[in-house]
């Protein structure tokens, strides 16, 4: 087995346990409303006052996001860093606890539940 393929398995299983349970997808779903619910609040209504609305997305990529924020302020970035920074933080965040999610549920599940030892049901 080459280099390239062992690579090519590893991000495949990577990405099995990202999005490929329902753990995960109920996950990344939860966030992509958020997101959804935060993009029109911004866009397209007006508030006397600011929109804590964006404050759910942190809430569900904590703890990590907040781990990355603190690593580029402790880089020296002021107050998180620029935008395209908090934005690949949270995204990177979503994903990795997204993986962490399909991994546990793997870990609880076991690794042959669901499968049978006789697939044609013999």
């Amino acid at each position: 087995m080459s280099h390239r393929d062992a690579i090519a398995r590893h991000l495949r299983a990577s990405a099995r346990l990202t999005f490929g349970n329902t753990a995960s997808r109920i996950y990344l779903g939860l966030v992509l409303a958020v997101a959804v619910f935060v993009a029109v609040d911004t866009l397209f209504v007006s508030h006397d006052d600011a929109s804590f609305a964006g404050v759910w997305l942190f809430f569900l990529a904590a703890p990590t996001v907040f781990t990355f924020l603190l690593g580029s302020s402790m880089a020296g970035a002021d107050a998180g860093g620029p935008a395209w920074f908090v934005y690949l933080a949270l995204v990177v965040s979503v994903l990795v606890q997204a993986c962490a999610l399909g991994w546990f549920s793997r870990l609880v599940r076991g690794p042959h539940r669901g499968r049978s030892a006789h697939p044609q049901g013999v």
